[in-house]
């Protein structure tokens, strides 16, 4: 009933595994992530292997957790033009999350949303509404920090501490590195292709393990934290 970092793992347990833990009032968490470009050094799975991350530390951390496969597309269009990135955009995502939500309230009383990519929020947003509209108690975590904002250190050193043989060191180039606000009205007119012909917003080069291991430290430290909040105000 464990997955390979610890915990329960949902494609792993066996229906009546999965119907005593929820019994038992095990929450369901859900990664949710995206499929885009992030620079010539990262692959397009960043965001869920960060989502999934962040899971495999609930999951070892809390045995009330049990982690649901990964959500691996999402409102992703700000890549567009980038080959390999897949969108479904966030009228799709919010009806997926939606439907998903109402069938995993079916099992479990409480689900979490672990959302890495930030091109997702508003869509989560409706979502949750929604679904807390209906009495379904929904959470949503996501993970922020401070720097680059995409492609760039924060993003390479948690890679490198989670995965690193998907990183490409060696690739890594600096990107469009003037501040956020600076640059966002560029950004909303023609995505991130408008300002960084490499995709990154930042500057990768440098990043190290030990910094992504901090930083992992840090985000898995939120998460928990944000958890302990949920559950305890769900039993009060």
């Amino acid at each position: 009933m464990s997955g390979p970092s610890g915990g329960h793992w949902l494609t792993d347990l066996t229906w009546p595994e999965t119907d005593a833990l929820a019994a038992g009032g095990a929450f369901l968490a859900v990664p949710l992530g995206s499929t885009e470009q992030h620079g010539p050094h990262l692959p397009l799975s960043t965001d869920t292997d960060i989502a999934l991350a962040l899971c495999a530390r609930l999951a070892a951390g809390r045995p009330d957790a049990v982690i649901a496969p990964p959500v691996p597309y999402g409102s992703s269009g700000e890549h567009a033009g980038f080959a390999g990135t897949l969108s479904i955009g966030q009228g799709a995502l919010e009806l997926l999350l939606v439907e998903l939500c109402r069938s995993a309230t079916d099992t479990f009383g409480q689900i979490l949303l672990v959302s890495a990519h930030g091109g997702n929020s508003e869509a989560v947003t409706r979502a949750v509404r929604q679904l807390r509209s209906e009495s379904r108690d929904v959470s949503v975590f996501t993970p922020r920090w401070s720097g680059d904002p995409h492609a760039g250190r924060p993003e390479t050193a948690l890679q490198l501490a989670s995965r690193p043989d998907r990183v490409h060191s060696d690739r890594a180039v600096a990107g469009d590195q003037r501040p956020l606000p600076e640059i966002l009205p560029l950004l909303r007119a023609g995505g991130v292709r408008a300002v960084s012909p490499s995709g990154i917003l930042g500057d990768p080069r440098g990043a190290t393990a030990a910094e992504g291991a901090r930083l992992l430290d840090e985000l898995a430290a939120a998460l928990l934290a944000h958890v302990a909040a949920w559950r305890s105000s769900g039993d009060q």
